[in-house]
């Protein structure tokens, strides 16, 4: 499902009111959709909306006016005077037939509902004076909140708090999620988001082409791997892991089971000969293959049905583990970078990325945490309250000319063309040690399988969070990949495919 930049959404709005519809019919079906929930939210007791100048506090106006008109007790606060109020707005408020209450936190009282309509998404300065005072007393109320396409404070682009926000149990935003609904800390300000028809036609979106998703099935069904029925072990790809030395062996192994479990035909775990009794003892499916340098190493990679390659959980930083990531991009294979391999490249990025230009058309996909990114891309990880997390990772890939997928709860899958994911579907618990080497075994699986590395970034991230869900609290990394069945269940039933 697309996700479009306040720019984009204003955008949708001038097409839209360009094409026919006035700008204030959107107003009224605007506010329409805020008063239905606001009715589900709060079946009786008096309602306060906060309404600010603009055309989010025409959207509370139409809102009050329908709430009133069903027999509601409802008072609205105004951020301006009423004569201050321009265009669609100012319609709006002259279908307010009652009193507008001053701009004071006491006016809020003690209603069973407040509508933040004080500010909009395509707030880009920091919440000063009396209005920073509203949006506290608002949070301190106790009231629950409606907030009108994004909670009040929240940058629609970045998700970032702009000194003080709204923290709201549902948003009604219209047409299509922003940014700043699925990025963090704007997803947890949001509570439950509803996304209201307002009579915006999705021919926009064809002049719009927007180049960011919500991470969800609909975005990359068309790129989902189905194995076939005359297909084989081989046609499924062969994945090889790079193990660490005997100390450091687990990641490989949780890697491998991901890559197996997310579709992979074969896995082979590449191991140091120290190690080999180890990894050997714990692997059954996954095979072992006993490397110690990198002159091995690219001897295994002349075998071409090898056609993946996780290089850094547990592999140690330094030359042995960047010899290794510059060998498989000159055997020209598929690879997933992460950990210990992006760290090895902390002195010298630019070599990575000028390998990775190198190897044309080779699938890469770079996976750092939020510690392991500035070690890549120092200058692009320069804190900055509106440099939001999905502009840093798409100039990332951008430069890096590779897929990045930036973990975390949020986490934003970039390719180099300007494609960009956002997931939210990652419970709390699939923050433990060792999940992101599941991860980044499944990247490799999908690779294997002839996914471009974009999607495949993008279906791993989103079934390692369903995984998590099925797994439930108390989840270890060694759960995820057992849960993998049903989550391919799930998907091969939306989509149709028998099994």
């Amino acid at each position: 499902m697309e996700v479009l930049t306040t720019a984009e959404m204003q955008r949708a709005d001038r097409l839209t009111i360009a094409a026919g519809t006035p700008g204030f019919a959107l107003m009224l079906s605007a506010g329409q959709a805020v008063a239905e929930a606001a009715m589900e939210l709060a079946e009786e007791g008096p309602i306060i909306v906060v309404a600010g100048p603009g055309n989010n506090g025409g959207d509370g106006f139409v809102a009050a006016a329908e709430l009133a008109a069903r027999g509601r007790e409802v008072s609205v606060i105004l951020s301006c005077e009423l004569d201050g109020l321009k265009g669609d707005a100012a319609s709006a408020a002259k279908g307010w037939k009652y009193p507008v209450l001053p701009f004071n936190p006491q006016a809020i009282g003690r209603p069973a509902l407040i509508i933040d309509a004080l500010f909009g998404a395509g707030l880009d300065r920091p919440v000063k004076d009396e209005p920073h005072d509203m949006i506290a007393a608002i949070n301190a109320n106790g009231a629950p909140v409606v907030a009108v396409d994004l909670p009040s404070g929240i940058n629609g682009d970045s998700g970032a708090v702009m000194g003080v926000a709204v923290r709201a149990a549902e948003t009604v935003t219209f047409f299509r999620r922003k940014p700043g609904h699925l990025l963090l800390p704007g997803r947890i300000n949001c509570g439950r988001v509803r996304v209201a028809d307002i009579g915006i036609g999705p021919a926009v979106l064809a002049e719009i082409q927007p180049k960011t998703f919500e991470n969800v099935p609909q975005s990359w069904s068309q790129s989902f791997p189905v194995p076939r029925i005359d297909g084989h072990k081989y046609s499924r790809g062969h994945a090889i892991v790079v193990s660490g030395d005997v100390a450091s062996t687990g990641a490989a192994r949780l890697a491998g089971r991901g890559c197996l479990r997310a579709g992979a035909g074969l896995v082979t775990v590449a191991s140091p000969r120290s190690a080999l009794a180890v990894n050997a003892a714990a692997l059954t499916a996954v095979m072992v293959r006993p490397i110690d340098t990198v002159v091995e190493f690219a001897e295994l990679l002349t075998d071409k049905r090898l056609n993946a390659c996780v290089i850094g959980p547990g592999n140690g930083v330094g030359d042995r583990t960047r010899d290794f990531v510059l060998t498989a991009l000159s055997a020209r294979r598929n690879l997933v970078l992460d950990a210990d391999a992006l760290t090895s490249f902390a002195g010298a990025p630019h070599v990575l990325f000028e390998a990775i230009k190198a190897a044309q058309g080779v699938q890469v996909v770079l996976t750092p945490h939020e510690g392991e990114f500035p070690r890549l891309f120092s200058d692009i990880s320069k804190k900055h309250p509106l440099r939001s997390k999905l502009e840093r990772v798409r100039a990332a890939s951008e430069r890096s000319v590779a897929t990045v997928l930036l973990k975390g709860a949020d986490t934003v899958v970039a390719a180099p063309d300007g494609r960009v994911t956002i997931a939210s579907n990652a419970p709390p618990w699939l923050a433990t040690a060792g999940a992101g080497d599941v991860l980044s075994g499944m990247v490799a699986a999908m690779l294997g399988q002839g996914t471009p590395a974009f999607e495949a970034a993008s279906i791993a991230v989103w079934m390692h969070g369903e995984a998590a869900r099925e797994a439930g609290p108390g989840l270890i990394a060694e759960d995820l990949p057992e849960k993998l069945p049903a989550v391919f269940r799930r998907l091969y039933d939306a989509f149709g495919i028998a099994y």
